[in-house]
């Protein structure tokens, strides 16, 4: 069993140039790499790495992040999260993060997998303060179908919340048929994702019905025989939400990456710029 935990500390420095700087603390096996800047030196790109490469029964990795006044942090990962097969109880991850005023967060790791007979709990906690505005996303897949290892057995639950503002749970139990196969629930795909836009204080509604538009636009340009199906909500005033379902990762993935961009530079003004790991 492995039990690991990594505190994240983004601060703003002034001198001599304005920046966001990381300094954190790890316990086991989680990393934080090197601290980069390729858009320059106000938003810092870090990349999280897990060395087991996933999760079984008993492991429990537990990940906080604190984000000082006007920083501006992006944060992904070099892989999947597998949570594999338990034989000894729950797996676990845990995402708390803090925004204070006029910071940004850009939570973007890559897909996580549910193996079969899974036992997994995946939640995400977010708290932000007024003028903190920040994306995170969410993309998993059920079972490793193109391996001939289909989701029918196991469970796992989700939880992505915004403090005081929004919350979501979901369990997702392979024996739960009417939830996998219905039309009001995965209507058969097994690939699901999540996009949330959150701000610490409410959208004026031309600027929310702005950023709604151009979702929708990024949606019907990828309308095509494997994109599945996808839609977009202001589900707060606060947050906006893109859900999107396939049977590959990929679709969903494709359209999380241009809803993303899109919005970026429509709510922040700041061009996409994605991070290398994603190109290899």
């Amino acid at each position: 069993m492995w039990h690991a935990r990594l505190n994240l500390e983004y601060a703003r420095r002034e001198a001599p140039v304005a920046q966001t700087v990381l300094s954190f603390r790890h316990e086991g096996p989680l990393r934080v790499l090197q601290s980069l800047y390729p858009e320059g030196e106000r938003i810092c790109h870090n990349v999280l790495v897990h060395p087991p490469g996933g999760l079984v029964g008993g492991d429990a990795l537990e990940i906080q992040a604190h984000l000082a006044a006007g920083t501006h942090a992006l944060v992904t990962t070099p892989g999947a999260t597998r949570f594999y097969r338990s034989q000894k109880g729950l797996a676990q991850q845990t995402i708390r993060v803090h925004l204070e005023t006029d910071a940004r967060l850009e939570w973007l790791p890559l897909e996580t997998i549910a193996y079969p007979d899974c036992d997994g709990l995946n939640q995400a906690i977010f708290q932000l303060d007024p003028g903190a505005e920040m994306m995170a996303w969410d993309l998993t897949a059920l079972g490793l179908p193109g391996a001939n290892q289909p989701y029918t057995r196991g469970k796992f639950l989700q939880h992505l919340e915004i403090e005081g503002v929004w919350r979501e749970r979901g369990r997702l139990d392979a024996e739960d048929t009417a939830l996998l196969a219905s039309p009001l629930g995965l209507a058969g795909y097994r690939c699901m994702g999540t996009l949330v836009l959150a701000a610490g204080a409410a959208w004026h509604p031309s600027q929310r019905d702005a950023l709604l538009e151009a979702a929708r636009d990024c949606i019907a340009e990828q309308e095509d025989a494997e994109a599945g199906i996808a839609g977009v909500t202001a589900a707060h005033g606060q947050v906006l939400v893109l859900r999107t379902l396939s049977h590959w990762v990929e679709p969903s993935q494709r359209l999380l990456r241009a809803v993303w961009a899109a919005w970026r530079e429509r709510a922040w003004a700041i061009p996409a710029q994605a991070p290398r790991l994603w190109a290899l």
